[in-house]
């Protein structure tokens, strides 16, 4: 019924319970995740989950946030999401929310790393997944300088205004919202998430962060995704049973999950 496109199972608050999410997933209706990869380091890792359960997938990329890890290559990004259960390529994109003292001028390092993603994924012909905060204008531009609509892909974890959305909508991108939508203080996210169209939504939780009410403040689980569901019916007028038949159905056709099965 509900796909979660986008979590990170190789954490070790998560992968230390991976048979009770897993329970916990099936109780709930949640039948396929996204294992998403923050790390060159990390990928063995987020790539032996999508190995071992056959309602898991992977990606690989180098999430902007992450310094003093192995930089990618497109060289290594192609070869590594040529791997079977591998779909995307992310996290990647442009996160200025923390400079720790510098300007957005000297994180010319990001922007060159989201480069090189979008030449990946260009080159692999799979999706971006799109990490972007306080960096939206940069993001739609290297975006637009690199062909990243050739690749497509989607901007998760939504939280950016409505002209971001429309933005990245024109170049052809999904927009995935998370637990955030169903905050007290996101009243102008479930603003943007009427605006998007049913066939550009996914759902996500980017567990273990940002637990939907009423889990606010807990570890977050795949299991939870259909709050965001919910919270969606809820301003779309339509059943989270509808929700999820349809961001089942985009998550299907974005990361071309059954030629990956």
């Amino acid at each position: 019924m509900y796909v979660d496109s986008h979590c990170h199972l190789s954490f070790p608050e998560l992968h230390a319970r991976l048979d009770e999410i897993r329970a916990a997933m099936a109780a709930a209706d949640v039948d396929r995740a996204l294992c998403i990869c923050t790390t060159l380091e990390e990928f063995e890792s987020v790539h032996a989950l999508a190995m071992a359960h056959d309602n898991f997938w992977a990606s690989v990329g180098v999430h902007p946030d992450n310094e003093d890890v192995m930089e990618p290559t497109v060289g290594t990004l192609c070869e590594w999401a040529s791997r079977p259960r591998v779909v995307g390529i992310g996290e990647t994109g442009l996160d200025y929310y923390r400079l720790n003292g510098r300007s957005v001028a000297d994180m010319e390092w990001q922007r060159e790393r989201f480069r090189v993603h979008i030449r990946a994924a260009r080159g692999t012909a799979k999706p971006l997944i799109i990490h972007t905060r306080s960096s939206s204008e940069d993001t739609l531009a290297i975006l637009r300088e690199e062909g990243g609509e050739q690749a497509g892909g989607v901007f998760h974890c939504f939280t950016e205004t409505e002209a971001v959305a429309r933005a990245a909508l024109d170049l052809g991108f999904h927009i995935s919202f998370s637990g955030i939508l169903t905050f007290k203080n996101a009243a102008d996210l479930r603003d943007v998430a009427k605006f998007v169209p049913m066939d550009r939504l996914l759902i996500e939780t980017d567990s273990p962060y940002l637990a939907p009410v009423p889990y606010r403040g807990k570890v977050n689980q795949p299991a939870y995704v259909p709050h965001v569901a919910a919270q969606l019916a809820e301003l779309k007028g339509c059943s989270a049973e509808d929700i999820g038949r349809a961001t089942s159905a985009n998550f299907e056709r974005l990361f071309k999950v059954a030629e990956a099965a």
